[in-house]
């Protein structure tokens, strides 16, 4: 039996600058690392070309004599232990789906079967396996067995959290390959936003609160690459559209977060918005990725010169420097061979205007017409 799976089993940052996005490959961040054996912050020597799969088992093999050479306490050892084994059996769960489009449905466990959340959850999980996406969950009762019920076993994932209480599997997920149990939330919460493309929120109790700040936060902070997040009331109901007024009032008057930043997540009580908000969100972009300082936004369109110089005039407040450019493929993307045909564009983001950034993505969305050679 895996680790991950056995529930009686006791028991992230890499030197680069990792996004949560899920793609496979080499990812290129910062060209240095802080190490972590001095509060002065001195580096590494920066490596050559792209992270390779020798590195990072180094690195993980550096760290393991690290601890020894620490005398590490025993209940530090187990919970590195556990969450190591939980990630990397959940990480090989996850690798069969990888170019799957999966949307995470966040909402209360104790949301019965008869209230109209729970059918609302439950049509919006078939809406999304209807259209060939998969419906991750915290695989509970309540509004994630809804959307596991709409979504449907084949089409169903679960990130289980082991609990003493009220958390077991819900029946259509119970005993699918496609579940994992975790025993710690923070190994689930990677999940949950890592591994997807999209984020509903349903009414929820500190959980769900949790999950919607966190995500915006991973989102805003650019820890997690640009998806759309969808906060979805039940006909009629208010629980999000009163939260929004919480941060209209408390948080954006009051000027601690920005006006771009409400372009992040949309607000609603009707599904067919829900569904265009994150399917239009990929109508002409298609991922992100960064490399050295540079963004690369991958499209599923080729933009004209006219095009980018108009872009350059709107969108100049995101570059650090120099213009918004079209480019092509870098030798770094080029083992993502699904997408190394899209056209490209690259710019010297500044990493500060997450929401403006979003701004860009939704333009060239509306503006532009996916052309079918690069479906």
């Amino acid at each position: 039996m895996d680790d991950a799976t056995n529930p009686e089993d006791e028991t992230t940052q890499t030197w680069s600058d990792f996004d949560l996005s899920g793609e496979e490959g080499p990812v290129v961040g910062n060209d240095l690392e802080i190490d972590e054996e001095s509060h002065e912050g001195q580096r590494r020597p920066k490596r050559s070309g792209p992270i390779t799969r020798d590195d990072l088992l180094s690195d993980l093999r550096e760290t393991i004599d690290k601890l020894e050479q620490d005398r590490a306490a025993i209940g530090d050892l187990k919970i590195l232990s556990r969450s190591l084994r939980e990630l990397r059996y959940a990480f090989k769960i996850f690798s069969d789906y990888r170019l799957t489009k999966k949307v995470t449905v966040f909402g209360s466990a104790r949301t019965q079967p008869d209230a109209p959340a729970y059918q609302h959850s439950a049509d919006f999980g078939r809406m999304f396996a209807d259209a060939g996406w998969m419906v991750l969950t915290g695989a509970g009762g309540g509004i994630m067995e809804g959307a596991h019920i709409g979504a449907g076993r084949e089409m169903s994932m679960g990130v289980n959290i082991m609990l003493p209480f009220e958390q077991r599997a819900n029946p259509v997920i119970d005993g699918d390959r496609k579940l994992v149990n975790l025993r710690y939330f923070f190994t689930r919460k990677l999940l949950f936003v890592k591994e997807v493309h999209a984020i509903a929120l349903f009414a929820g109790g500190f959980g769900t609160q949790d999950e919607a700040f966190e995500t915006l936060t991973l989102t805003q902070t650019g820890k997690r690459d640009m998806m759309p997040i969808v906060f979805i009331d039940e006909p009629g109901g208010s629980y999000w559209k009163e939260w929004q007024k919480f941060v209209e009032r408390q948080l954006l008057e009051t000027e601690l977060i920005s006006p771009e930043d409400m372009s992040l997540f949309r607000v609603t009580d009707d599904l067919d918005e829900a569904f265009a908000e994150i399917m239009n969100f990929y109508r002409v972009y298609d991922s992100m990725r960064y490399i050295r300082d540079r963004l690369v936004l991958r499209l599923r369109a080729e933009p004209s010169d006219e095009y980018i110089d108009q872009l350059n005039d709107d969108f100049s407040d995101l570059l650090s420097r120099g213009r918004i450019e079209k480019s092509v493929t870098h030798e770094f993307e080029h083992d993502e061979t699904h997408i190394r045909h899209l056209p490209r564009l690259r710019m010297q983001f500044n990493r500060r205007h997450i929401g403006r950034l979003r701004q860009l993505i939704d333009r060239l969305n509306t503006d532009l017409e996916p052309d079918p050679q690069f479906e």
